[in-house]
């Protein structure tokens, strides 16, 4: 306790805030970014599928997808712009003296941001105003424009991890810089794939779990159908590899960052035989409290036998590693990650034996009950994934180069503090705004499907399509801006 105190004490005060500030950005950010990476992807996939099928409701499912995707892109850029600034505002030692190592991935994101923006909208006006297999084929660049977004990001914070491409000179300054040498650092790759494929699971997820709910609440018609299987497959089928690779990512940290690997696992000494915890609580004296112990596990995950040596908390000077509160919360969140994985995983199998054995969709509502938690599930797992990455990491904001105190800004705390205040009123209304868009799109397109009942104009989402002519307006309706019968979209514009 008492080196926890004494870290506490030397740290500058306005380092608390900065960090609240930052972590409180970046996890309301990270709730968008897997939409952001997967559903162009989702998207072009179910509008692949009606286009090869004619499949009229399938096509209608893709051209909402967009407007959802649009809405959620433009609320994406703010709160991601707002992280670009916070680097330079609260880590300016870090952007001063480091940025000219790894500052370029931050450039290709921005770069990623505007051809995203533009593919984007070109896709949305490309619905009734150009051929089909041409719509589609301007829409193909979409899912490489947002990877290539988070492999700015990615770049930048591997190098965080693994700093390479560089000397530094007499003063301690970087020169000499290897720019391909610093994106393509040893942590980048595990990084990255885990990333996009976590970005894929969970975007799936979180598109299936929508129409879910509907299946649960008696809508079982073929729209909530195929909303429902297109993404779920998609993600039932990447489940399996994404704990591939988060079990290759964990073996990575284990040989470039023992250090924080022994904090996620909170491994005090070092040792062969270590065990596992599940749970738990690291003390500042190295004992563990509470969780639950299997033994020797640790060393066999971590080199597939019970005599793998681990590196300990202790191999380093504590001002070189996170303190025990700190590798108790990297462990809680690699924990409760990979627990929500394993679950998951069975949810996905139950869903493929069905699917394969039966060919039929799992009849149980508690499949669907889990399909309808699933995607905040996932998400709740990526914010546990990037808590792992970044609390792991302390002290260092660059990996044994730089501490976060070094890096920290010099305004005054109680600015920092009212600073945070302001940020969270602005995003609560930010997101209160998107999801007030998003159900108002929801009731627009529920009245649009239910109107055959009513008696209105529109056919509904079967023959409604897209790229088909509109339905001809009946007698007595008011004729519309562009004229008697003109086409219209679902919000009666021409």
């Amino acid at each position: 306790m008492h080196t926890t105190v004494t870290l506490l004490a030397d740290a500058p005060a306005q380092l608390l805030p900065a960090r609240q500030l930052m972590a409180f950005t970046l996890a309301s950010h990270i709730i968008l970014v897997p939409l952001g990476v997967a559903l162009p992807l989702i998207t072009l996939v179910m509008h692949h599928r009606g286009l090869r099928r004619n499949d009229p409701v399938a096509l209608l499912l893709a051209r909402r997808w967009s407007a959802v995707m649009a809405v959620q892109f433009a609320v994406g850029v703010v709160t991601g712009t707002v992280l670009s600034f916070e680097f330079g505002l609260l880590w300016p030692g870090l952007m001063g003296r480091w940025g000219g190592v790894f500052g370029i991935g931050f450039g290709v994101e921005a770069w990623a941001f505007f051809l995203e923006a533009v593919l984007i909208a070109i896709y949305l006006y490309g619905w009734r105003r150009l051929k089909p297999r041409t719509h589609f084929l301007l829409g193909l660049p979409l899912p490489a424009a947002a990877l290539l977004g988070a492999f700015g990001i990615l770049a930048a914070n591997a190098w965080m991890n693994t700093p390479q491409g560089f000397t530094l000179d007499a003063a301690g300054k970087p020169v000499d810089v290897h720019i391909w040498s610093a994106i393509f650092t040893p942590m980048f790759g595990p990084q990255y794939w885990h990333f996009v494929v976590a970005m894929l699971v969970t975007a799936g997820y979180v598109v299936a779990g929508v129409y879910a709910v509907g299946w649960l609440r008696g809508r079982r018609d073929r729209y909530h159908r195929l909303g429902f299987t297109v993404p779920f497959t998609l993600a039932a089928v990447f489940t399996p590899v994404q704990m591939l690779l988060g079990d290759s990512i964990a073996r990575s940290v284990f040989r470039k960052q023992p250090v924080k690997f022994a904090a996620t696992e909170m491994v005090w000494r070092t040792d062969t035989h270590v065990p596992e915890y599940i749970f738990g609580r690291l003390h500042p004296d190295g004992s563990i409290s509470g969780g639950i112990k299997i033994p020797q596990l640790d060393s066999v995950l971590a080199g597939f036998r019970p005599g793998t040596r681990v590196t300990g908390l202790t191999s380093v000077p504590a001002s070189d590693r996170p303190t025990a509160t700190q590798a108790t919360l990297a462990h809680w969140a690699f924990d409760l990650m990979a627990v929500i994985g394993s679950l998951l995983l069975l949810l996905a199998l139950w869903y493929g034996w069905c699917r394969l054995r039966r060919r039929r969709l799992p009849r149980s509502p508690w499949f669907f009950r889990g399909a309808a938690c699933a995607g905040v599930a996932s998400v709740v797992a990526v914010e546990c994934g990037w808590i792992t990455a970044e609390v792991g990491r302390q002290p260092w904001i660059v990996y044994q180069h730089m501490r976060i105190g070094e890096a920290v800004t010099a305004t005054r705390s109680t600015s920092l503090w009212i600073m945070l205040g302001l940020v969270m009123a602005v995003y609560v209304f930010i997101f209160g705004s998107l999801l007030a868009v998003l159900l108002k799109m929801r009731t627009g397109w529920r009245l649009a499907d239910a109107r055959p009942a009513a008696g209105e104009r529109h056919d509904g989402p079967e023959t409604d399509t897209p790229y088909g002519p509109r339905a001809p307006v009946p007698a007595g309706d008011p004729p519309s801006p562009g004229g008697p019968g003109a086409p219209q979209d679902e919000d009666g514009r021409p």
